[in-house]
């Protein structure tokens, strides 16, 4: 499962609002080969299923991810933090051994 905080909930709200975007679109996560620790997150909205999606709805938001990412990311929390230390979206992992320091990237 995938989970979705309220402070992520209302950014996805807001932004799916600004940018005109139809009900259909959901918010698309994946895992990346990247970054200083190894893994990186990419997250986006998107529209067209894919074979092997896994597909999960917290919180009002549905979220959908490839199978592969899904290893990594099982149990996770998307967060938003906003102000002027915000992280922005960021990912609340527990399978995650290491972090980077900007929290982009991750190592098991």
């Amino acid at each position: 499962m995938l989970f979705v905080a309220d402070s992520a909930k209302e950014k996805i709200d807001e932004l799916k609002g600004s940018e005109g975007l139809d009900p259909d679109y959901f918010v698309r996560v994946s895992v990346t080969s990247g970054g200083c620790s190894g893994l990186s997150y990419q997250m986006d909205f998107d529209n067209e299923s894919r074979p092997n999606d896994q597909i999960f709805e917290d919180n009002g938001v549905k979220i959908v991810t490839d199978l592969k990412s899904f290893l990594y990311l099982c149990n996770t929390t998307l967060e938003f933090s906003g102000g002027l230390n915000g992280k922005g979206f960021y990912f609340d992992n527990p399978n995650a051994a290491r972090t980077c320091g900007c929290g982009e990237s991750f190592a098991v």
